[in-house]
């Protein structure tokens, strides 16, 4: 398990990252970002909400509330054009910085 340092660097990366293809309920962004690790990055969903929350607020993302017959209403998250362009600017600064690590650590990918 990584510290909460960790991945709160790192969230709003991990959740742009997960609606890029689809739009997708809380739960279900938590729960994919956990399959997708391995297991190893988990969040309460109390704790996702916020970003989620904020998110929304700087457009980067968009809800819509959603009602199913039988199933409790969910908010359902889409990236929107402004995410999208975050999204690419901040894979770029993520692989600059993991780059830039490894080489400080002594780990290094010839």
């Amino acid at each position: 398990m990584f510290s909460p340092e960790l991945k709160k660097g790192s969230v709003e990366l991990m959740v742009l990252s997960v609606l890029k293809d689809e739009p997708r309920h809380g739960y279900d962004i938590g729960k994919l970002i956990e399959t997708r690790s391995g297991g190893q990055i988990q969040f309460h969903i109390t704790s996702l909400y916020p970003v989620l929350y904020r998110m929304e607020n700087r457009g980067w993302i968009t809800g819509r509330w959603v009602e199913k017959e039988g199933v409790r209403r969910r908010c359902y998250y889409s990236l929107t054009k402004e995410g999208a362009r975050v999204l690419a600017g901040e894979r770029k600064k993520w692989q600059a910085f993991t780059a830039a690590v490894n080489e400080v650590i002594g780990i290094s990918h010839a």
